[in-house]
């Protein structure tokens, strides 16, 4: 049988229920007579009760009353030295009708509508359960003549409204719960957003590059084709020439396809990352903070141990999300990746006036002196897979060209003791704030 998520998750809370509830009732007292128990069963059957979306609550109110009795004259029947069925049956069997009475009064009244008014619930369901008493009372009356005393009404009454503050207070803890939960959710969601668009937005500063070639590729392979064109009236070479000005005509061509295909590409991307949204300016340490876990979620899956720590001094603006994250993350990442086992990354930031400098150190193997003047080129890689296939090295000519976008500068060196790396980045803070 196939049933919608919410229709088992109502199954399993009322399994729960039936078990549950009847052995909460086991805790109770007698106010008024000895047939009219008092039980911690009704606050726990209150906040089963909340929580039914798709079961009616009649249903699991029959189903948990005959449970109740039978646990109830179940225990008797080990606890007695003198058992008799009779009797046990008429000392419990108007908790039947209380429970019954309580599913069918919380159905009428449509609780489930006041399930963000819990201050609603709570008079609601004082009401009901003083009716509930009220129906348990009348029917041992009815059946076994028993004397309503009417002194324990305010008992009742009491009783009431502290089942109901116990459930309110659960209630609400749960609520509290997963109000939190779906916060962490939304913010694991809005990280994977912030860091899918960034990577997008590196993407971009890629493919720009590639139509500024695509462009003066064209623009090349066109001027040939246009010498060559000039040259083929000289009859010696005329053949040759323009079978080769037809070649360079043709490549002209195809570059241009190809540069009409990444504008469209680069229009697209750029309308996705450049519109104002939430998280394009963002509070530095906010910013720092993403970097952090999701690095050290990286490291987890790399089977290291690497610390993130960082430090920020003076007063920050929000920047602009895309950028920096762009950039440091890069750093970051490499460091992890170079790092082999175990090891601390550091991010220091400070703002001095118009500049904002990040000191982003690492006690990996370290990067070799011939190799610091390469490292910011494209395709320069000293990390390599399993498989021994080479890592794109795009990474870190990604920050260089950044670098020289946004005017700043970019140094390595080691570190003063021990192995490890530094490297030194300085922006222009205006290059990185909200205009306006």
């Amino acid at each position: 049988m196939n049933f919608s998520p919410l229709l088992k998750k109502d199954i399993i809370i009322l399994i729960l229920m039936m078990i549950t509830v009847p052995l909460a009732g086991v805790i109770n007292f007698y106010p008024i007579n000895a047939a009219f128990r008092i039980s911690f069963g009704v606050p726990t059957f209150l906040f089963f009760l909340l929580l039914f979306r798709k079961i009616p609550p009649v249903l699991p109110g029959f189903l948990t009353a005959l449970n109740i009795v039978g646990l109830r004259i179940l225990i008797e029947f080990f606890q007695a030295d003198h058992f008799h069925w009779s009797s046990s049956f008429q000392a419990n069997f108007s908790s039947f009708f209380f429970y019954l009475a309580y599913a069918c009064f919380f159905y009428m009244a449509r609780v489930k509508r006041y399930h963000n008014r819990l201050l609603v619930i709570g008079w609601i369901g004082i009401l009901i359960e003083i009716l509930s008493d009220i129906v348990e009372l009348t029917v041992q009356y009815i059946v076994l003549g028993t004397t309503i005393n009417f002194s324990g009404i305010s008992e009742i009454l009491v009783m009431a409204i502290s089942h109901n503050f116990i459930v309110l207070s659960f209630f609400t803890i749960m609520q509290l719960y997963q109000a939190q939960e779906r916060e962490r959710q939304i913010r694991k969601q809005n990280e994977h957003m912030l860091l899918l668009i960034s990577n997008l937005y590196e993407e971009t500063i890629h493919l720009k590059k590639t139509l500024v070639n695509a462009e003066n590729i064209t623009k090349k392979s066109y001027d040939l084709y246009k010498g060559l064109y000039e040259l083929k009236n000289v009859p010696s070479i005329a053949h040759s020439i323009e079978d080769f000005s037809r070649e360079a005509l043709n490549i002209a061509g195809e570059v241009h396809e190809i540069k009409k295909d990444n504008q469209r590409i680069f229009a697209g991307l750029s309308k996705l990352i450049s519109v104002e949204r939430f998280a394009d300016y963002m509070e530095l340490n906010e910013l720092i903070s993403i970097i952090k876990r999701t690095n050290e979620k990286y490291a987890n899956l790399l089977a290291k141990q690497i610390q993130i720590d960082y430090s920020i001094r003076g007063a920050h603006p929000p920047y602009h999300a895309f950028t920096l994250l762009s950039i440091i993350n890069n750093i970051v990442t490499n460091a992890v990746e170079a790092i082999d086992n175990a090891g601390t990354i550091s991010i220091n930031i400070e703002k001095n006036q118009e500049t904002i400098e990040f000191q982003i150190g690492d006690n990996g193997p370290g990067i070799p002196s011939k190799r610091k003047n390469a490292i910011f080129k494209p395709g320069f890689t000293s990390k390599y897979d399993q498989s021994g296939n080479p890592s794109t090295g795009m990474g870190l000519s990604f920050v260089k060209e950044m670098m020289d976008q946004l005017e700043g500068e970019i140094t390595v060196k080691d570190q003063a003791e021990g192995t490890g790396t530094i490297f030194m980045i300085r922006l222009p803070v205006n290059h990185l704030i909200k205009k306006g």
